[in-house]
């Protein structure tokens, strides 16, 4: 399969092009290297996390004598929103599939700036869903978010709660393009899943997210921000099982549908932090903050219905943080 990546040189997209191709699939991406966090890392993750994965196809595909053709990937430069500059991809690669990831993330920052999230998250995919409608993709994947579930008490969070009262211009931007996604099947037939990420983190990851944030202060010695003073819990959900997850519905999404994603064990913010701490080696100062404006203080996922697909998430944060920690060790050169 010949498959496009939205976002590819993002935390997600990086890992999921990896996954793609040790298993032989072709992968196309496209990412803008916008500096909603530091570039230097998505460029990081194209030289050294994707750098070397190529295949080599059956001996019938075989070039001048004799000579195996090797793929690894291509990387366009550009925005989603560029409607010409999709269009030349589409046509040129002969895609099978779409993993769509790009977007303007953040429930906090979309309170700063509401129009670049309706412009990107929603315009953006929009412009994906024509793409793949004209080209006839065979399977269309998309990042929704848990924090369409805004203040919902019910918990744990099911595909069937409703969704009606987001209270982020972030989680708005993802529901319209659930929305969206139904009435390109409708009128298209299009086989397109909305997968709700829950919390994701793990090696390269953003620097924006908590975990990030957190070994920066602690080993900086600087106070983190705790907010509601603490009192949060998540479904935090470990990159791996993230990648395994996505990969899974994009072989197998037929019709359309909407499926949480992310780990199976709740856990306390403090927990994360504690868990962080001993992996570093030092005590955080946590600056007990009050709740965010856009943030709620739980979110825990029901995920019955993508374990009925034969995918289940392996990995607890006790692994997943040291995984993390070594990896920020090594990238900032900590000893």
């Amino acid at each position: 399969m010949k498959i496009l990546i939205t976002g590819g040189a993002g935390f997600i997209g990086s890992a999921t092009a990896k996954k793609l191709m040790d298993r032989g699939d072709k992968v196309v991406l496209i990412d803008n290297f916008n500096n909603y966090y530091d570039p230097r890392l998505k460029e990081a993750r194209i030289k050294k996390f994707l750098k070397g994965y190529k295949f080599t196809p059956t001996p019938k595909r075989r070039g001048r004598g004799g000579k195996s053709l090797v793929w690894g990937f291509k990387l366009y430069r550009g925005d989603i929103r560029d409607h010409k500059l999709l269009e030349k991809i589409f046509k040129k690669e002969k895609l099978d599939k779409v993993v769509h990831l790009a977007a303007l993330a953040g429930v906090r920052n979309s309170l700063l700036d509401p129009k670049s999230y309706a412009d990107v998250n929603i315009m953006g995919s929009i412009n994906l869903l024509e793409m793949a409608a004209k080209y006839k993709i065979k399977n269309f994947v998309f990042a929704s978010s848990s924090s369409v579930y805004g203040n919902n008490k019910k918990q744990p969070f099911s595909e069937n709660d409703s969704v009606d009262t987001p209270i982020s211009p972030y989680a708005a931007s993802k529901k319209a393009d659930e929305l969206l996604a139904h009435v390109y099947h409708h009128i298209y037939g299009l086989n397109i899943t909305a997968l709700r990420y829950f919390t994701v983190y793990g090696p390269w990851g953003r620097p924006d997210m908590a975990l990030f944030l957190f070994a920066d202060g602690i080993m900086k010695g600087k106070p983190i921000k705790v907010f509601n003073r603490g009192k949060m819990s998540r479904n935090f959900s470990y990159i791996d099982d993230i990648v395994s997850g996505t990969i899974t519905v994009l072989d197998k999404c037929k019709g359309y549908g909407i499926m949480n994603i992310g780990g199976d064990k709740e856990e306390t913010l403090m927990r994360y932090i504690e868990v962080l701490e001993d992996n570093l080696g030092k005590k955080a100062k946590k600056k007990l903050m009050p709740m965010q404006p856009g943030d709620v203080p739980s979110t825990v996922a029901d995920i019955k219905k993508l374990r009925k697909l034969g995918w289940k998430p392996k990995t607890r944060i006790e692994e997943g943080i040291k995984n993390f920690v070594e990896w920020y060790k090594d990238y900032y050169k900590i000893k």
